[in-house]
């Protein structure tokens, strides 16, 4: 696998079966749809892992080429890549320096593209929004979003809308977002809907992700088997320091391998850092990336901690997790539970008006924080190393692990 993000979602690569499909189903959409009065949104949606963002990649490089044709019924359209993401618009950014008929410029964040169109008095023609369980559904004063809804403002603007879309990757209650109030905000729009199912990040057996997925959406820990270990590094540890310094010695053999954790450490301050501490484990959290490199490519990176903030939307080799003090082993000894007081990422749930039910919010915290755990268990393409917090469950796990026959 390439070490350059760049690399893994620039277009004009050979797409299965199954994505060429979806991005000429896309390409029709457009092309049936461009002159409607009203806005059409055709939605993708898919797991982690199952190549969305390449389809995208691919989708816009052929309608800014259609664009840029002197002939056909995109001949000069304005058409837009959205992605609200800081790391990930650096890497389409990148990839946009590089090709033909894409701008850096044409490549931007929800509320900078909103804001320009309010400022200019002007829309755009086609839009491809990039984890749009990522746009803000509440004003935000800190990015300057005063809005009600990014995406309700965004068909507004323009003719026609791609949107990919993970109920499973929505992390903060400002950007909260379910399938039905996705289905409510576009019930007056022209929409098609399609799916993506092959998982391509994960070199791993069925029998993993169906595992992990369980464990992230009913919180059931279900059996460990030895088919984890199936063409992928699956490996559980009882000592945070010995899995860094196997994620260390998988860097030094393979590149973009990096350790990622929960929330839930209070800030211990060190020079300015604030450290994740396990036993002889003590790294900083990640700091804000000022670079046009992604967080996970700087070399320097192995010696920092990610959060869902930097990996969201990137492939690794190789993750060590670290689940943190908010998730612990239920009493029945078959489920995680979520300590809602031991998260520490107040920008996460900021209260929004329209969920004001104490039941509702703490519901909302429970999905999102196994939202967070899916997020990052699913970043490794050859290997996913496991390490918990709570004694019970890191007890529990690693039990589970030897007893499934596999070997450290």
């Amino acid at each position: 696998m390439a070490n350059q993000a760049n690399e893994k979602l620039a277009p004009l690569k050979q797409l299965t079966a199954e994505q060429q499909m979806l991005v000429s189903e896309a390409e029709t959409f457009v092309q049936n749809h461009f002159l409607d009065k009203r806005p059409s949104v055709f939605v993708i949606s898919g797991e982690a892992g199952t190549g969305k963002s390449v389809v995208l990649s691919q989708l816009y490089y052929d309608l800014q080429s259609a664009a840029k044709s002197p002939e056909g019924r995109l001949s000069g359209s304005t058409n837009y890549f959205i992605v609200n993401h800081p790391e990930l618009l650096k890497v389409y950014r990148n990839i946009a320096g590089r090709l033909p008929n894409e701008y850096k410029k044409n490549f931007q964040r929800p509320t900078t593209l909103i804001n320009q169109c309010r400022k200019n008095g002007t829309g755009f023609d086609v839009g491809i929004i990039d984890e749009a369980h990522l746009l803000l559904s509440q004003p935000d004063h800190y990015n300057n979003f005063y809005g009600d809804n990014q995406l309700v403002d965004l068909l507004k603007l323009c003719r026609v809308l791609i949107i990919v879309f993970d109920a499973h990757q929505v992390l903060r209650l400002k950007t909260y977002w379910t399938e039905t109030r996705l289905k409510q905000v576009l019930a007056p729009y022209s929409q098609q809907w399609v799916t993506l199912h092959a998982q391509f990040r994960m070199h791993a057996d069925n029998a993993l992700i169906d595992w992990i997925n369980t464990l992230t959406t009913s919180g059931r820990l279900d059996s460990i088997t030895p088919s984890f270990s199936n063409h992928y590094d699956f490996r559980v540890f009882n000592d945070a320091e010995k899995m860094h310094q196997q994620i260390v010695a998988r860097n030094n053999e393979v590149g973009l391998s990096r350790i990622l954790s929960t929330t839930g450490y209070p800030s211990i301050l060190d020079g300015g850092n604030h450290y994740i501490v396990e036993g002889n484990f003590s790294l900083p959290w990640d700091q804000y990336n000022y670079t046009a490199t992604p967080w996970a490519e700087l070399p320097e990176s192995i010696n920092e901690v990610g959060s869902i903030y930097t990996c969201q939307g990137f492939d690794l080799n190789y993750t060590g997790i670290i689940l943190g003090p908010p998730v612990h082993l239920a009493p029945d000894g078959e489920h995680i539970m979520i300590d809602t007081t031991k998260i520490t990422d107040p920008e996460a749930f900021k209260k929004r008006p329209d969920m004001q039910a104490e039941k509702d919010i703490h519901e909302a915290k429970m999905t999102l924080m196994l939202n967070a755990i899916n997020v990052i268990m699913k970043r490794g393409v050859k290997g996913l190393y496991l390490y918990a917090h709570d004694v019970r469950l890191r007890n529990r796990l690693f039990q589970a692990y030897k007893l499934g026959g596999q070997q450290q």
